[in-house]
């Protein structure tokens, strides 16, 4: 697709801007795109860093009400007014740090706290697997609350077998 714009280089920019249920888009290159940034007033251009300093802003406002004192890693000094301004974390030990806040972000932004994305494929029978033997391990521990030993002994047997299937496989971690 060209750009609407110039008609001669390819579009990478896509804006589309919807205004009382009135859809307006634009296709341009990235050298009309700066242009119309500027003549129109399309405003800054969304990056990542933006977008989540924009969420983690009231999410961190929300829960420290008055003055509380605020949370600050060890590591790299980052504190929450930084990643909200920044939306960037400093260092590995910040999750440690912020992940009680992180994760109503997290839920925001994937609507979970658990990763379920694809799989990839040369691991995609070990990772079955293991969702298996988690799923199996779950019903066991109900098993045993409801004194249901029988099944109990029968998930325990099916969930060993699974196990050495992943041994022999050189399996992920459980």
């Amino acid at each position: 697709m060209l750009c609407e714009r110039c008609k001669q280089h390819p579009a990478s920019v896509h804006y589309t801007e919807v205004i009382n249920n009135q859809k307006r888009q634009m296709n341009l290159c990235e050298a009309c795109a700066r242009e119309a940034q500027k003549a129109f007033g399309l405003g800054p251009a969304l990056n990542l860093q933006n977008f989540l300093a924009g969420l983690m802003g009231p999410v961190i406002a929300a829960e420290t009400p008055g003055g509380k004192q605020r949370l600050k890693c060890e590591s790299c000094g980052l504190t929450e007014e930084m990643f909200g301004e920044q939306g960037l974390l400093g260092c590995a030990d910040c999750y440690r740090y912020f992940g009680d806040r992180l994760q109503p972000l997290f839920r925001r932004i994937h609507g979970s706290v658990r990763h379920t994305g694809k799989v990839p494929q040369r691991s995609r029978k070990n990772y079955l697997l293991v969702q298996e033997v988690d799923r199996l391990r779950a019903e066991l521990h109900d098993a045993v609350e409801k004194e249901e030993f029988e099944r109990a002994a029968e998930l325990r047997d099916e969930i060993r077998k699974l196990e050495e299937r992943l041994g022999r496989r050189g399996g992920m971690g459980t």
